[in-house]
């Protein structure tokens, strides 16, 4: 079966241009992020709430492969350090859903609070935190999403700020679709961190 661990190995030549172009779109996002946490006076400075606590799970191969561009920079021992680190949480979350229980689990790059893949870590990373809405086809109108709960403490009586995600997921769509196609890869994804890191090689 051709999962996203098959494309690891494929050649900087072929993957450069689409890996740039998100690292560009990452880029702005943050940029964009940036500006309305400002505008609220918002700051994220880690909280009991932390979102690397959060189980997200990531669907696209475009960030799949560039997490691992950052993983393999990294010197060996660390490399293996947050392999067992992500053994070790996939190994806790597939007790808990055998238990039927909901933990919170730190994600392996979490190091002593800092991410150890910050300049790779994936969109939701990079967006998570600020109330935001995404826009639907055909004139719907957009549905909100909140603020954690940390920026309900700093900012919770604050108006919203508008902060429109969708022209953002949209070009990240886009870039995911033109990846595929050029590896002509149609498996659904859906990973999180520690499953990635625990699929690339120590």
């Amino acid at each position: 079966m051709v999962t996203p661990a098959t494309y690891l190995n494929t050649p900087a030549k072929k993957l450069g241009s689409h890996l740039e172009k998100l690292a560009d779109l990452f880029d702005r996002m943050e940029a964009a992020y940036d500006r309305v946490a400002a505008d609220y006076g918002f700051q994220c400075k880690g909280c009991e709430d932390n979102c690397c606590l959060t189980l997200f799970f990531h669907h696209t191969l475009l960030e799949y492969l560039y997490l691992y561009r950052g993983y393999v920079q990294l010197p060996a021992e660390e490399r293996d350090r947050l392999h067992q680190a992500a053994l070790q949480v996939n190994r806790e979350l597939a007790r808990s859903q055998e238990n039927g229980e909901t933990v919170r689990i730190m994600c392996p790059l979490n190091r002593d609070g800092s991410c150890t893949l910050y300049h790779y870590r994936p969109m939701i990373c990079r967006l998570h935190g600020i109330p935001n809405e995404m826009r639907r086809p055909a004139g719907e109108a957009p549905t909100r999403g909140p603020g954690c709960g940390d920026f309900d403490r700093q900012c919770g009586d604050h108006p919203y700020i508008p902060f429109d995600r969708t022209p953002l997921y949209m070009e990240m769509a886009q870039l995911e679709k033109a990846l595929r196609e050029e590896l002509s890869f149609n498996e659904k994804t859906r990973l999180t961190v520690a499953q990635m890191i625990a699929g690339f090689p120590a």
